[in-house]
């Protein structure tokens, strides 16, 4: 956040320099409360552009240390426009430093969404002194041809030789034309280990397209995925396929993760996800997932402010995770947000496991374990009995701003458990857990300022639970502007963003009838490195 001898010296500087122009002291004025009050809103860990506009994560790989996030930005304006990739780069998942552009637009067209791989055998053939091969798939979007009606999506790529600071687009792009399609976008591509093959996964406008590969530039196409499958209200976009083994056995199945807007659990852009076999060329999800209707239970997030979600690739096999990180907005609102010099941020990192669980296979997230490093002293409360309103933290034990919360709920009864946020300005930001009906609820219609689009709090974000177990497990990771909750071990997740006027000044149970007991209440306060002027820690 702007050091505030900095912002006197730059009122004194505008005074100054305007006193014969009151015109342009006024422009100059709300220019600096803009900057003021979009400061005010940057996260306080969660990665954020300096400056205008970001959205889908794309090209995450890890590679000697450094975890490398790529991501759809337009540099001059606070809205979408002709896409580019930005670059950030961390060596934890939690403190990021942002980087150059990576690609920009082209006579081919705009830099979409895509995916990054470290071609380790040199498969591609760019490596060269011994240099290992980075290289990244993406879509180009030609805008014009759009216009005229033309098929204007192919894929192409580009390789680095120095980890992905610096590209070189392949003189042979396009690698895979349009068949024909509108839609024809976002490459995720992985090394499929078992089929000893590239393994692309494709969106069109409601399904995956899988293509495979020996070195990154020829591809034949597999097969298709999804009709009269999942939800399909709206156009799929950023898949995700990759293999994981299941929790607590030697069994392994493939996931496949497929993006969508609109259409998603609550509305706008959401995440859902299949689980099944592929054969090296068709990917069979499993039979309770054949027949998936619109609204089914197969969400990475069920919350409004997840979206775009990808894994990173190259992982150590010693490390073993499977990460994710997804957009932290809506398209319903994501361009009028209450933010002027920025636009967006990231999803704090998560980990991936694959349970099964009543014959059906899950897939659960939890923020990344390198989030405890940040932690301070924490505060510690057991066996808390709620009757109607208790307040178990304020802003002066821990700043709800940076905060991560654990705790419990056992022996549930059919009633109604509530917490929330709320500060002096009488806003509040409502979780409910409906134990009769096994749903969530969330209310962020008081949670500060809203009205900038009816799509943002007019309704209210549903979840169900997925655990059928007796004690509810809660974690929640605050920052200044959003609120992510894993519930029983991330079998259930829900992501949301607000807009407070003032900070958060208290953390409180709420209970309209039955009182219950809250166990096992921890809080800390998250400590980071400040932001330096070009919003790096």
């Amino acid at each position: 956040m702007r050091n505030l001898t900095v912002l006197a010296v730059m009122a004194i500087l505008i005074l100054t320099s305007c006193k014969n122009d009151p015109k342009k002291e006024e422009s100059e004025d709300i220019v600096e409360m803009e900057v003021q009050q979009d400061e005010d809103f940057r996260p306080n860990f969660h990665f954020t552009p300096q400056k205008n506009w970001m959205n889908d994560p794309n090209g995450m790989f890890y590679l000697n240390g450094i975890y490398h996030l790529y991501f759809q930005y337009y540099p001059d304006d606070n809205v979408w426009g002709p896409m580019h990739w930005g670059h950030a780069t961390s060596k934890d998942m939690i403190t990021w430093e942002e980087q150059e552009i990576a690609l920009y637009p082209d006579e081919k067209g705009y830099i979409f969404s895509g995916s990054a791989v470290v071609d380790k055998n040199n498969t591609s053939g760019f490596g060269e002194d011994g240099k290992t091969p980075v290289v990244a798939i993406y879509t180009y979007h030609d805008a014009k041809a759009a216009e005229e009606g033309k098929d204007h999506q192919t894929q192409a790529i580009a390789y680095s030789l120095d980890e992905g600071m610096t590209w070189t687009k392949y003189e042979g792009n396009p690698v895979i034309s349009n068949p024909g399609l509108t839609d024809f976008r976002d490459p995720k591509v992985t090394w499929d280990d078992v089929h000893k093959q590239w393994l692309m996964g494709l969106a069109t406008t409601g399904e995956t397209f899988f293509y495979s590969s020996q070195d990154l530039k020829n591809w034949e196409k597999l097969s298709e995925f999804g009709e009269n499958t999942g939800a399909h209200d709206g156009v799929w976009e950023c898949p995700d396929i990759f293999q994981m083994q299941v929790e607590g056995s030697d069994e392994t199945k493939w996931v496949l993760i497929q993006n969508l807007n609109p259409g998603g659990y609550n509305g706008g852009s959401g995440t859902q996800y299949f689980v099944g076999d592929f054969d090296g060329k068709t990917f069979t999800p499993e039979k309770n997932m054949e027949a998936l209707g619109e609204k089914h239970d197969f969400w990475i997030d069920f919350g409004r402010d997840n979206y775009a979600g990808v894994t990173w690739s190259n992982i150590p096999d010693d490390d073993g995770r499977k990460l994710f990180i997804g957009w932290m907005s809506n398209w319903m609102y994501a361009e009028k947000v209450p933010t002027e010099t920025w636009r967006s941020a990231m999803t704090v990192a998560r980990e991936l496991k694959l349970i099964k669980e009543d014959d059906r296979y899950l897939v659960t997230s939890l923020p990344v374990e390198e989030l405890k490093k940040y932690r301070g002293p924490g505060i510690a409360k057991n066996n808390i009995e709620v009757n109607n309103n208790k307040v178990v933290l304020n802003s002066s034990e821990v700043d709800l701003a940076k905060a991560e919360i654990r705790f419990s709920i056992p022996d549930l009864k059919e009633t109604a458990y509530n917490f929330r946020l709320s500060n002096e300005a009488g806003e509040e930001f409502i979780v409910s857990y409906d134990h009769a009906q096994k749903e969530f609820v969330v209310d962020r219609s008081h949670s500060g300022q809203t009205n900038f689009s009816e799509n943002f709090a007019t309704e209210r974000s549903t979840a169900p639970r997925i655990s059928a177990g007796n004690e509810l497990e809660v974690i929640l990771i605050i920052d200044k502007t959003s609120i992510e909750m894993f519930f029983d071990n991330g079998k259930t997740v829900m992501t949301e963003i607000f807009f407070p006027n003032q900070p958060w000044t208290e953390f409180s149970f709420t209970t309209a009838n039955q009182s219950f007991t809250v166990k096992d209440f921890e809080a800390f306060e998250l400590n980071f490195p400040a932001r330096t002027e070009e919003g790096n820690m």
